[in-house]
């Protein structure tokens, strides 16, 4: 398998200073609408990295639920590997891959767990399968086989299938507050475009350009 030889070149246009936002949240809109019109497939999915007590670095994909000035939301399971990382070092980074775009966004930040409310109403908004899933799954466990979680999953299924499903307490989001906020934008001859938002003591952001 010859991957030295697999290389393509980003012809997709240069970001320019005068082209960004001042906020990166509203640059990161700006981006994330142009990912949507753009078609691209699942742009809300994002590489989350956490690390372990050891130091070992762990990344697995989620999907962006809601993002403002306060930061960018995703939902898991407070048992789950990625949660008990979290709890030990809320240091944590965010990547959105882009790739149809030449494009990426990296965040820097901290994990802070949202508001039961607010992990209720979006677990509420969320399809009745994945609500059932979400209680049946101990995410991140040894599993001793897909058949067990499917009769764990279809004896749930059973047991609401007529009446509201609780709101497991064992479940619910993660707000990541940035303190570096990166946009890449791809260029020819791996001469690419990186921007570096990055927040001071007193919350405001300021913007460099660094070397690709």
């Amino acid at each position: 398998m010859d991957l030295e030889s697999l290389r393509r070149e980003y012809l997709r246009g240069g970001l320019s200073r005068d082209e960004l936002a001042e906020d990166p949240f509203e640059q990161f809109s700006a981006w994330m609408q142009q990912a949507i019109e753009l078609e691209i497939a699942d742009p809300t999915a994002m590489t989350v990295a956490t690390v372990s007590k050891d130091g070992q670095p762990s990344q697995r994909i989620v999907l962006l639920k809601h993002f403002d000035e306060r930061g960018f939301v995703f939902y898991t399971n407070y048992g789950s590997r990625k949660a008990d990382e979290l709890n030990a070092n809320s240091k944590i980074s965010l990547h959105f891959p882009w790739h149809t775009a030449d494009r990426q966004v990296k965040v820097c930040g901290e994990a802070v767990k949202v508001s039961a409310a607010e992990s209720f109403k979006y677990f509420t908004s969320r399809p009745t399968g994945s609500q059932i899933a979400a209680i049946a799954s101990q995410q991140s466990r040894v599993l001793t086989s897909r058949t067990l979680l499917l009769n764990q999953f279809e004896s749930l299924k059973q047991k609401f299938h007529n009446g509201e499903i609780p709101f497991p307490d064992f479940w619910g989001g993660y707000r990541v507050e940035p303190k570096e906020v990166e946009f890449w934008q791809g260029g020819e001859d791996r001469l690419h475009d990186r921007f570096r938002y990055l927040r001071s003591g007193d919350a405001s952001w300021s913007i460099d350009r660094l070397a690709p």
